[in-house]
C-alpha cells in the first residue's frame, strides 16, 4: 500500500546552484521545506562536466548566498571544485538533501495543495520552487540523412574531453560558448575541425559591462513574459573575445561555416555541392528547460514555453521556476531563490484555501 503523500510546506526540486540559494533563503525564512536532487552527489550539473573544463576556464561562477569561494586552484577540474564547494555549502548551512531521488511529475493535489510525486514519495506542499536547469535535456537538432552517418555523433552533454578526437576529422556544431571552447581543445589533436553555425558569431570584443549585462537579461526576460520558450543569457551578449579566442581566429580554427543542409553517410553536405568528410559530429547545440516533470500542471502557453513574472509562473502563483530563463547564470540563480523565498512567503501568510491557481 502506497504510503500518504508528506505535507509540507515547500519542496525544492534540484539542488544545482538555484535549489541551493532557495533552500537557504527558505531556511532563514523559518519555512519547513524539503530539497530533491536526482543527482547521485552534491555540485548540480557541475558535475557531470567533462574534466578538461578546468575551473579557470569556467565562464563566471557567482558565489552561493552566505558563503564565498575562495583560493580555488583555477588548473583543477571544475566538477571537483564546485562539487567540492557545494558539498561544503550542504554542510554548513545544514540542507539536507535528499538524492539520489527522481521526481516523475507534479500535479494538482487536495486542500489546495501540490502533489509531487518521486522515486522516494510523494510531498504535498503549499508551494513549490523548480530548480531544474537544463542538463538532463540536451538539445539535438534533426537534419536529413542524420540516421546514415557511419561515424559518431556526441552532444556537450557528453563530451569526453579532446583526447578521444586524437587523429580523427571533427565536425563542431553550434555558436556558443561550449562549441569555441571544445574546437580550441580538439584542434590540437585531430585531423582536421570544420566549425559550423545556423548564424555568423558574434565575438565582444570589450567589457561586458553592467548595464549591457541588464539589457541582455532583459531580451531573455521579456521571451518568459511572453510565454515563449527561453533563451540562454549567453545567446545575446555574444562571445567573449578572449586571448584564446583571438589565437583560434588566427590559426583559422574559429573559421566558421554556414550550417550543413544535410549528413551523409561520409560527413556533411551544403546545398550548393560541398561537402566535408568526417569521422564525428559533436552538437554543441545547447540544452532546452527540464520542466516535463511539471506537465500536468498545463503550464505551457501556445508559444511552447512557461510565462513567467519574476520567478513566478503566471498559470500557478505556487510554482516558481529559478534558473529558468533571465535567472539561467550563477548570479541570476541566487537572486531568483531568495525573490522566489519572498513571494512564497506571502502565499503561505495567507488562507491555504486562497492559495491555488491565479
Amino acid at each position: 500500500m502506497e504510503r500518504e503523500a508528506a505535507a509540507v510546506d515547500v519542496v525544492v526540486v534540484g539542488a544545482g546552484q538555484a535549489g541551493l540559494s532557495g533552500a537557504y533563503h527558505l531556511a532563514r525564512a523559518g519555512i519547513d521545506h524539503v530539497v530533491l536532487d536526482h543527482a547521485p552527489r552534491p555540485g548540480g550539473a557541475w558535475q557531470f562536466r567533462r574534466p578538461s573544463l578546468t575551473y579557470g576556464k569556467v565562464h563566471g561562477m557567482h558565489a552561493l548566498p552566505g558563503m564565498e569561494l575562495t583560493d580555488a586552484d583555477p588548473l583543477r577540474p571544475s566538477s571537483e571544485v564546485i562539487g567540492e564547494y557545494f558539498a561544503a555549502y550542504e554542510e554548513r548551512f545544514g540542507i539536507r538533501v535528499r538524492r539520489p531521488v527522481d521526481v516523475s511529475a507534479v500535479r494538482e493535489g487536495s486542500a489546495g495543495r501540490l502533489l509531487v510525486e518521486s522515486t522516494s514519495g510523494s510531498w504535498a506542499p503549499r508551494a513549490l520552487i523548480n530548480a531544474t536547469g537544463t542538463w538532463d535535456r540536451p538539445f539535438w537538432p534533426r537534419y536529413p540523412g542524420q540516421e546514415t552517418f557511419r561515424g559518431r555523433q556526441l552532444h556537450t552533454a557528453n563530451y569526453p574531453g579532446p583526447q578521444e578526437f586524437a587523429g580523427a576529422r571533427v565536425v563542431v556544431v553550434g555558436g556558443g560558448t561550449s562549441a569555441v571552447q571544445h574546437l580550441l581543445e580538439v584542434s590540437e589533436v585531430a585531423a582536421r575541425t570544420t566549425w559550423v553555425t545556423r548564424r555568423p558569431p558574434v565575438f565582444r570584443d570589450r567589457d561586458f559591462g553592467e548595464s549591457a549585462g541588464r539589457a541582455a537579461v532583459a531580451l531573455v526576460e521579456e521571451r518568459v513574459r511572453r510565454g515563449l520558450p527561453p533563451q540562454s543569457v549567453v545567446s545575446v551578449t555574444g562571445l567573449a573575445l578572449t586571448d584564446a579566442v583571438r589565437a583560434g581566429l588566427a590559426s583559422g580554427v574559429l573559421d566558421r561555416r554556414p550550417m550543413f543542409d544535410a549528413i551523409t553517410p561520409s560527413g556533411v553536405a551544403w546545398a550548393d555541392g560541398r561537402h566535408e568528410d568526417a569521422d564525428v559530429i559533436l552538437w554543441a547545440t545547447g540544452f532546452r528547460a527540464a520542466v516535463d516533470h511539471l506537465a500536468p500542471l498545463h503550464l505551457r502557453e501556445p508559444g511552447g514555453g512557461i510565462r513567467v513574472e519574476g520567478t513566478r509562473a503566471v498559470r500557478d502563483e505556487r510554482i516558481h521556476l529559478v534558473g529558468y530563463g533571465p535567472s539561467a547564470s550563477t548570479i541570476g540563480a541566487n537572486r531568483a531563490g531568495g525573490a522566489a523565498v519572498r513571494e512564497i512567503r506571502r502565499l503561505l501568510a495567507r488562507e491555504p484555501v486562497e492559495a491555488g491557481r491565479a
